[in-house]
């Protein structure tokens, strides 16, 4: 039997501001006679807001009120309500992210945003939501090809690269097409980055300037080339390092990409023609269009037509960020939802020893306090090498004896293990507590340290629960 589940995704970003409504279908694949196998199975997009230039007060602040009109106006548009909404993402993006009022943003939203919309932020989950959401993984998979999608928004490029449809790694750079913002035929506005690398590469470039096509071209020309130096394509120059998001990290050196997908604003300039006005937009984003298409390294790769461009982040994140857990799960409803858990996560080597696994416990807890106490918090493992029952019953003492103060505190005792043991896991730790405890076991479900989740409602006559992977922590 088919149950159909409501997401929203709302993408707040440099550029733009829009957002979609999808429908999600999920589904029971296994027979009569095994564990119930319940996927997501079809994801439809069935709304699809205008596209709004993202309001801001200054080059420091967002309008979250406006913000919160655009949404609202558009839910209206749309005949929804946030609660006929199941699941879906607030993503604020770019260099949005690192407005000092991002936080603020999101308050202002959360009244809209249902019962079980998240607010997530960060490159990695950007890069990855607009990949999806341009179909690169797809791709990747059906023809079996090394691939990378550069999602190119107003302030950020966002790279996430698939082999054979499976993820080898994202990175995120500063370069976008509102980094120089033009007015009037000047320029209003560089980014300290941008301008950096004009200067360092003999380009004179300052706020005020005319805006001239010719020394514009040059710079971006300078930025298409550091898309080729971050996939590889050619040696990384003194100041490459510098480009990436907060000194982010980049890609293995054995990436070897031969295709590429683009998606972003910036996107739309590189795939169709752009007529005579390089500026109608007030800011460079046709010219940087115009110098990735031009550039000879990017225009060796074999060019693919991705399923979205400017809207890709956005169907991304409402058709991707959610997940269903596994079938074979331990849990109290009445807990559920439940919002903004952080993971503790313990990682496959401090998985060596029951011994190791309380040490490890009882050693990150602390980071997990607020105001002197110990706040809700989900124990990740991956727990592979716990597959026989006694091995299970281990496991289970192990947690019991490291999440003690979890256990006298007053929140439930969340477990979060990716192998398919959750059922007889949290049945084990149940019986060791004598169900004094509320005790919330899932599995197939893959998470890292930084990482938050929503658990939300149970689906499918209660044997999966839907889960959302995020991030909240902003760009600074």
């Amino acid at each position: 039997m088919q149950e159909k589940i409501l997401s929203t995704g709302i993408d707040i970003g440099t550029s733009t501001t829009q957002l979609i409504f999808s429908r999600l279908t999920i589904e029971n694949l296994a027979n009569s006679y095994s564990v119930p196998r319940i996927s997501i199975v079809d994801k439809e997009v069935i709304y699809r807001s205008d596209i709004y230039f993202t309001p801001l007060k200054s080059q420091h602040e967002i309008d979250a009120s406006k913000v919160k009109e655009i949404v609202a106006e558009e839910y209206k548009k749309a005949g929804f309500k946030p609660e006929d909404l199941q699941t879906g993402a607030v993503i604020i993006t770019g260099e949005t992210a690192r407005k000092d009022n991002a936080n603020e943003v999101l308050s202002a939203l959360s009244e809209m945003a249902g019962d079980f919309v998240v607010a997530t932020a960060g490159p990695d989950l950007e890069s990855v939501l607009s990949a999806k959401g341009a179909g690169t993984d797809k791709i990747s998979k059906e023809r079996a090809l090394n691939i990378a999608n550069i999602d190119i928004g107003g302030g950020t490029s966002n790279i996430a690269a698939f082999s054979k449809g499976i993820l080898k790694g994202t990175v995120c750079l500063d370069i976008g097409g509102r980094l120089i913002k033009i007015s009037n035929g000047r320029i209003t506005y560089i980014y300290k980055k941008i301008k950096e690398l004009a200067e360092r590469n003999g380009i004179t470039v300052n706020e005020g300037d005319y805006a001239d096509e010719g020394v514009l071209r040059r710079i971006c020309a300078l930025m298409a080339d550091q898309l080729a130096q971050a996939l590889h394509l050619m040696q990384p120059d003194g100041f490459h390092q510098a480009m990436y998001t907060n000194g982010g990290k980049t890609f293995n050196d054995d990436l070897q990409i031969s295709a590429i997908t683009y998606s972003g604003g910036v996107a739309d300039c590189v795939y169709n023609e752009n007529g005579s006005d390089v500026f109608k937009y007030g800011d460079i984003g046709v010219l940087l269009g115009e110098a990735i298409k031009n550039n000879a390294l990017l225009g060796a790769l074999k060019k693919f037509q991705p399923e979205e461009t400017i809207r890709a982040t956005v169907v991304g994140a409402g058709t991707h960020t959610t997940d269903v857990s596994g079938s074979t799960i331990s849990y109290s409803k009445e807990n559920l939802p439940i919002k903004n858990i952080p993971v503790l996560k313990i990682s496959e080597a401090e998985e060596i020893s029951e011994e190791s696994i309380i040490k490890t416990i009882k050693e990150k807890l602390p980071v997990y306090y607020t105001e002197q106490k110990l706040d809700i918090v989900a124990i990740a493992l991956v727990g592979e090498s716990y597959k026989s029952f006694v091995d299970i019953q281990r496991l289970a003492n192990a947690i019991v004896t490291g999440a003690k103060e979890i256990i006298d505190g007053p929140h439930p005792l969340i477990i979060i293990i990716e192998s398919d043991v959750a059922k007889v896991l949290g049945n084990s730790i149940n019986l060791l507590l004598n169900r004094s405890k509320d005790v919330i076991c899932l599995d197939s479900i893959h998470t890292n340290n930084g990482d938050y989740i929503d658990i939300g409602e149970p689906l499918a006559q209660g044997n999966v629960v839907p889960v959302v992977t995020k991030t909240l922590i902003f760009n600074s």
